[in-house]
């Protein structure tokens, strides 16, 4: 059996997803080392896995994108953040690969500093990702702008029109301090600036169509298999037995978003409804917020309970729960706030399971009007749902990575 290191970037969205697969892999025998934030050390081993904290010095840049007003803005702000903890990655996977001496490496999509290293290791490595894979395609649109598919002549050149203008953010930020970074490892150079992304043997995509679109030109490296839904383990609160009425599920960003509008634009819309509200703000303060009698509002409720109950979930559209109510059936109203959400909403559109608000026209009149629509397409939902459980979530993963394994024996 083999001991497989696992480094994640500080963010609850990228660690929960791949809890799945280290328990999967621990099943089958291996070892598993996994390097992530400090608040949820304790919490993994509890599950019985071997976890240590990332550094300090990589969690202290903080991913503070929402700072900016514009698209641009915001897109250059993360990038800048995911440069900045890449130098800091370096030292922090060099000196766990002479702690642990593992025979593979699992490392997080936006960890750039430790992608470079496990590349320059020699060892078999692979990236995993919990959202859509930001690579150009001729079948989709140009990644970030949230724009619908292409249809006819006049789709496919707005799309060559724009796609250089998208790359070439990635090109000029990244790709120059990333080779030096790079080739400061000894990592050959990047050609793109999408190899951030996807320079691994293996590329393990947590999604799967219809949810994610059918791409002719995807890399072979990629395989899709579907979401890897984890929650920390927790009793379902006393209330939700005696309910009865429709529930609508609220959920804002793990990751500070400046999203609380969400929630009280859905209190607000829905106050006067036969509805139960059930609200989780886990990385924003609830205090002030006007909560009315048939709503609950709480920084973490387990959502898998929930989800049993939920007749639609409204999302701020990141991947983790929007994919988690999806692999449930549930239908979804995505509200994106920026980052990979404007994709995930399109996502959710075409695959007609469910409905897109933008953020900027967001009113409690709107949501009412775009969750009542998306409440009718749970038969759309579930043909997403059914299309996660033939991707073999974990199990696939899991024999994937022990194809890498001894392909590279």
């Amino acid at each position: 059996m083999s001991r497989v290191l696992v480094y994640t970037s500080p963010a609850r969205g990228h660690l929960y997803p791949i809890v799945p697969i280290v328990q999967e892999l621990r099943r089958r025998g291996h070892d598993v080392a996994l390097r992530t934030l400090a608040s949820q050390v304790e919490t993994m081993r509890e599950l019985g896995i071997d976890t240590a904290p990332i550094s300090e010095r990589v969690e202290r840049i903080e991913l503070d994108d929402y700072t900016r007003r514009s698209r641009q803005g915001k897109g250059r702000r993360a990038l800048g953040t995911f440069v900045a903890r890449a130098k800091e990655e370096v030292p922090d996977l060099q000196a766990a690969l002479v702690r642990e001496r593992p025979h593979v490496l699992l490392i997080d999509c936006m960890t750039w500093g430790a992608a470079a290293v496990a590349e320059a290791s020699g060892l078999p490595w692979a990236r995993f990702l919990p959202y859509p894979l930001p690579l150009p395609s001729r079948d989709a649109p140009p990644f970030g702008l949230g724009l619908r598919r292409a249809r006819g002549p006049a789709g496919a050149l707005r799309d060559s029109a724009l796609r250089p203008l998208v790359s070439t953010m990635l090109d000029r930020m990244v790709l120059p301090r990333m080779n030096r970074l790079r080739a400061a490892v000894g990592a050959p150079p990047l050609t793109d600036g999408a190899g951030v992304f996807a320079s691994a043997p293996l590329v393990l995509q947590m999604t799967a169509e219809p949810f994610e679109y059918a791409l002719r030109d995807r890399p072979a490296s990629v395989r899709m298999i579907g979401p890897c839904c984890w929650e920390p383990p927790g009793e379902p609160p006393d209330w939700l037995a005696a309910v009865e009425r429709p529930l609508i599920l609220v959920s804002t960003s793990s990751e500070r978003q400046d999203d609380v509008r969400l929630v009280t634009t859905a209190l607000e819309a829905f106050a006067d409804e036969d509805v139960e509200i059930v609200a989780t703000l886990p990385a924003e303060d609830a205090a002030g917020i006007d909560i009315p009698a048939n709503a609950h509002v709480a920084r973490f409720l387990a959502h898998s309970p929930l989800l049993a109950k939920t007749a639609c979930a409204i999302t701020h559209g990141g991947a983790g729960i929007t994919q988690k109510a999806l692999a449930a059936g549930v239908p979804v109203c995505v509200v994106p706030f920026g980052r990979d959400q404007g994709e995930v909403a399109r996502r959710v559109e075409a695959s007609g399971s469910g409905t897109r608000v933008a953020a900027a026209r967001l009113s409690p009149r709107r949501l009412r009007a775009k969750v009542g629509e998306a409440m009718t397409m749970r038969s759309g939902a579930s043909r997403v749902a059914d299309g996660f459980a033939a991707a073999g979530g974990a199990i696939a993963a899991a024999d994937a990575l022990e194809a890498l394994m001894h392909d590279r024996a």
